[in-house]
Order: C-alpha cells, then sequence, then structure tokens
C-alpha cells in the first residue's frame, strides 16, 4: 500500500499508452499537483514528455500536429466545457484524454459530440485523484471543509471523490467505519458507501479469501482531537512543516538570510531525495549528525583538521568548500533547513515551550502548569503564536476545573496584541468525545485502558518533548488486535462486522491529518502492518487555527459563555 507508487503506475501507464513520439501533457490546477508530486520534470522528459500545458491557461494558435497530446485533468463541469472547446478546434495531431476520476456518461457523449475530426485516440477513467505525500500519506488539499460545524457542501463532494480514487486505487471494496458521535464523519461515510453502490461494476473486486476480513476504511474527525495539531513537533518532516511549512513538497525559504539563490525555493520528496527519504522521521538531534557523518568523511578527503561541532560550523565548512555542496547536493539543502530550524529553535525558545505543551497535554497540574503558562506568556520572550497555543491548551484541559483561569491569560495575551478570541471558537469547535476523553475527566470504566494508561505513567519517558501521544495511535492498536468497534465505530450499511482485524486500512480525518499522526502509522507499518492515513488537508499549528476559525463562524458560544469579552475578534480580523 503506497499511494505514490499507485499515482506513478497511473501516469505510466498513461504515458506508455500514447505510445512512442513526442508528447505534451496538459493538467489543470489540481491535476499539475498530483504529477509534480509523483515525478520530477526531469523523469518526465524521459518519458518523452516535452511540454506541459494547463487547459485554462490562455494559449496560442498554433497548430502542433506533429505532437501526440496526453490530457489529464478532473472531470469537472469546467474542464469538460473547455474540452469540449479544444476538441472543436484541436491544436494537437492526436488526443489521450484521461480523468483523474469517475466521469458521468452524459460528459462523454458531450465530449463525443464535440470530436467531429476525430482526433480522440484513447479516453479513460484513471483513479489518480489524490496528491500523494508520503508512500503512506495522501491529502485532498482542502485547507478548511466545515462551516458552522457542517461540511461545506463542495469540500464534501471533492472529499467523496477523493477517497473513492483511494479505494479504487488499491482495488478496495471495503468496511466502512466512522467515529461514533460525528456528523460530519457520518456523512462522508454515507456519501462513499453511496457511491460504491452506485458504481457496482467498478467495484467488483474479489471478496478476500478464506473468511478474511475486508479491507477498512475508518472516517476519523479532527474534533475529536485538536490537541495533536497544536503540539510542537521534532521529527524532521514534522518539524519543517510546523516552523517553515511544506505546501505540495515545497518549502519557501525566500525570507531566510543567507540563503543560497537556488535554495530560495526546495523540493522535499521522498522519491527524488534519498536523504529526505531516509531521514523523514528522524528526530532533530539526529538529522544533524547524520549531515556532520557525512561531513567528516569528507574532510577526511579533503584533509582539513578543523573541528565541526555545531550547525555555524557546518554551514561554515559548506561555503569553504564548494565542492562538497556539488557532491552533496541535496545534503547541502538539508543543511540549510537544519539550520534555520535551529535558530527557529532558539529564537522562539521551542525547549521550554514544547516541554510545558507536552506537560499540559499529558498530565494533570493544575496550579503549576498555570503559573507556568502566566510566566510564558507575560515575560513577552515567546512569539504570540506559541503564547497562544500554549493557552489552548491550557483552556482545554482545565475547561472543567473549579479554578480555571483561562481568562486571566487571554487578558495576558490580549495585552500582547495576541489573539484572544481564537480560544472560545476552539471551545466550540472539539467535540462532546473530546471533553469526555482526551484528557480523561470522565471515570474511565474500561479496566483495559486503565491499566494501559497506569503502565504508560509507571514506565515514564524518556523524552520530555515526545510524551504526548496522538488518539490515531490508539484507535489504530484497538483495530489491530481485534478488539470490537462497534460502540465507538459503528459500520456503515447492513454489513455484518468481522470480528477478525483487517489486513489493510486506510484512515481518513476529516478536518486534516498531521505528521505527528503520519509518524504513528509509520511505525505501525514498520512492524508489518498495511495502513494508509488521508486527511482534507495536512496541518501544522497556523493552518489548524484558521481551520477552526472557519469551522466555528456563526456558530453560537455555548461552552466559553464564561468567556463573552473575548468572543469577538476585532474588526478586520478573521
Amino acid at each position: 500500500m503506497n499511494v505514490i507508487r499507485a499515482i506513478q503506475m497511473y501516469i505510466d501507464k498513461m504515458i506508455s499508452d500514447a505510445g512512442p513520439g513526442m508528447k505534451l501533457l496538459m493538467m489543470d490546477r489540481e491535476t499539475i499537483s498530483i504529477v509534480s508530486m509523483a515525478f520530477a520534470q526531469s523523469e518526465m522528459l524521459q518519458k518523452e514528455v516535452f511540454l506541459f500545458e494547463r487547459l485554462d491557461s490562455v494559449r496560442s494558435n498554433e497548430k502542433l500536429k506533429y505532437l501526440k497530446c496526453i490530457v489529464f485533468v478532473r472531470p469537472t463541469k469546467d474542464n469538460i466545457f473547455l474540452l469540449q472547446q479544444e476538441l472543436q478546434s484541436p491544436k494537437f495531431g492526436s488526443y489521450y484524454i484521461y480523468f483523474s476520476n469517475i466521469i458521468p456518461r452524459t460528459d462523454i457523449k458531450i465530449l463525443a459530440e464535440s470530436d467531429e475530426g476525430e482526433s480522440v485516440q484513447d479516453f479513460k477513467e484513471i483513479y489518480a485523484d489524490y496528491l500523494p505525500v508520503n508512500p503512506n500519506l495522501f491529502s485532498l488539499h482542502i485547507p478548511t471543509c466545515l462551516q458552522a460545524l457542517n461540511w461545506n457542501p463542495e469540500a464534501l463532494e471533492r472529499s467523496t471523490q477523493g477517497l473513492v480514487s483511494v479505494l479504487l486505487s488499491f482495488k478496495f471494496r471495503p468496511a466502512i467505519r466512522y467515529r461514533s458521535g460525528s456528523t460530519a464523519a457520518q456523512t462522508l461515510a454515507k456519501k462513499v458507501h453511496e457511491t460504491i453502490n452506485k458504481e457496482t461494476a467498478l467495484f467488483s473486486f474479489r471478496p478476500p479469501e478464506d473468511g478474511a476480513a475486508p479491507p477498512l476504511l475508518l472516517i476519523l474527525d479532527r474534533r475529536d482531537d485538536p490537541i495533536t495539531p497544536l503540539l510542537n513537533q521534532w521529527t524532521y518532516q514534522a518539524m519543517v512543516h510546523e516552523l517553515l511549512t511544506i505546501n505540495k513538497q515545497r518549502v519557501d525559504l525566500s525570507g531566510v538570510t543567507g540563503v543560497p539563490k537556488d535554495l530560495k525555493e526546495v523540493v522535499l520528496s521522498t522519491e527524488q531525495d534519498e536523504f529526505y527519504a531516509n531521514n523523514l522521521y528522524a528526530n532533530f538531534g539526529e538529522i544533524a549528525t547524520t549531515i556532520k557523518v557525512l561531513m567528516d568523511q569528507f574532510q577526511k578527503k579533503a584533509n582539513d583538521q578543523r573541528k565541526i561541532e555545531s550547525i555555524a560550523d557546518m554551514k561554515n565548512f559548506v561555503e569553504t568548500y564548494p565542492q562538497f555542496r556539488k557532491m552533496s547536493g541535496t545534503v547541502t539543502k538539508h543543511l540549510v533547513l537544519i539550520s534555520e530550524l535551529s535558530v527557529q529553535v532558539g529564537q522562539q525558545q521551542l525547549f521550554e515551550v514544547s516541554e510545558l505543551e507536552q506537560e499540559i497535554a499529558c498530565r494533570a497540574d493544575h496550579s503549576t502548569q498555570l503559573q507556568r503558562v502566566k510566566r510564558l506568556v507575560s515575560e513577552g520572550k515567546i512569539s504570540t503564536a506559541n503564547a497562544l497555543r500554549l493557552v489552548l491548551l491550557y483552556a482545554m484541559r482545565y475547561e472543567r476545573h473549579a479554578n480555571c483561569d483561562t481568562s486571566g491569560l487571554l487578558k495576558l495575551l490580549q495585552d500582547r496584541a495576541g489573539r484572544p478570541y481564537i480560544a472560545p471558537r476552539m471551545l466550540e469547535y472539539i467535540s462532546t468525545v473530546a471533553r469526555q476523553e482526551l484528557f480523561n475527566t470522565v471515570k474511565i470504566t474500561d479496566a483495559v485502558k486503565l491499566t494501559r494508561n497506569l503502565i504508560k505513567e509507571l514506565k515514564g519517558v524518556e523524552n520530555v518533548y515526545a510524551q504526548h501521544e496522538c488518539v490515531l495511535k490508539g484507535t489504530l492498536e484497538e483495530i489491530i488486535k481485534g478488539r470490537p468497534l462497534d460502540a465507538q465505530y459503528p459500520i456503515m450499511g447492513n454489513e455484518v462486522p468481522f470480528r477478525r482485524p483487517p489486513a489493510e486500512v486506510i484512515v481518513f480525518i476529516v478536518g486534516g491529518a498531521t505528521y505527528e499522526e503520519a509518524l504513528a502509522v509509520h511505525r505501525y507499518n514498520q512492524e508489518g502492518h498495511r495502513i494508509v492515513l488521508g486527511g482534507t488537508t495536512i496541518h501544522n499549528s497556523e493552518s489548524f487555527i484558521e481551520e477552526v476559525l472557519a469551522a466555528t463562524v456563526g456558530v453560537p458560544f455555548k461552552h466559553s459563555r464564561s468567556l463573552q469579552q473575548f468572543h469577538h475578534a476585532p474588526a478586520g480580523t478573521a
């Protein structure tokens, strides 16, 4: 189960079906991203794809009859209209049309009628309608999906299409489960289930043999775990996304001082960058050590006796030896990234901030934590963004505590020109399930869970910056061990629940997944399990807060009446 391979196989098939000769690839805004996240441009050139065009861009009327045109677009009304126009006055010698998802028959008829010159040589559906982020992670790139805590209709349709595409690309007809109590998860589960039943011919895959359980599609809700996206991260990919933002595999470094011109924007792809693929889940300290080992090896070759003891030393070394940069190409890119991460960690005092975040997320100690949050917020040494996150974590954990002082913390945040109005919105965003289970504020009746929590506390934690475990980790453990799921995760439709654990699991999080959750999935896959994670988007703390704001517009303030003075943002802000 590898989403990058699945997309690559479709694109390879598309290109090989067009046969030898010079080819142009025509795409839309979304399929450009899908292709670029699967292949580098140089790889496409090797496949005789020499030109790339957008279907919706203004193009010259010059006829290029010697070129084969491969069209790869989403089956939207706009794309059908633009293709209709293209086929009525064809520029290219032949067309090979591929839609990234199921296309209605009426649209096929419209295009067939437009192709009077019979220039279309091939016409197919391929199920590559999602962004492959990591081998085990996909995104639909929907930044905000809810409005007034219900589905935005366009986001619901796009999520349904994306999930159907993932299922078809793996040839799965799954059992579908959703988080009990989540209307958003249930609605999406229902839409996917209806599509599978409507498209029975497409989903007529051979059922699992020997009474094995079918693959599982599990639909979860971000509102049940609002903690994970707010925490600082210490593994490489997650840290880059939190501090620098990864947007469709690209990181913008143009605002970083001293960055070489050719590294103003860098690409982070597990397919095109071996160092990145090997260190995706490595922690911050391990990566710097790995780069230093490579430098030590070069130093021996160059007979350089200097001591390299810090990230700054590494940067100076690279500047002294341009040939190291040439030889190690991608390593230099990662040194620039690590160097900037190191600067941010120091400037933002992230060790102290992260330790307190983890403490609040993982254990109750109200008076001590309140004093520490007060000190960090009021001193002004940490950024207002980090101060806000600490206040949000405190507000959620101690919402029902007798001495809860969220109001006092928000006043301090307001004094620093922070955004206190986000806290009431967050308290409206989190679900009933999160309130009951996230901080164990209700009595745990499940003896197994209680024992596990006690064992975890007795064992202690080696790394204070990685104490937190995302909710997804516990959910996957329940599935893998074949524990009963019906109460928390009802099955969609009339299917009889299987008691044996499924061999393949696709998890989809409405409201966005995180790289911390992708790490949890990766660790299970290393043990031999087959799990893929997807989300409406991939969040860092900043994008998650924007999602919360968008989702709670127009929602009445039920859970945050005591914070009335902070209910509304100042004029001109979200």
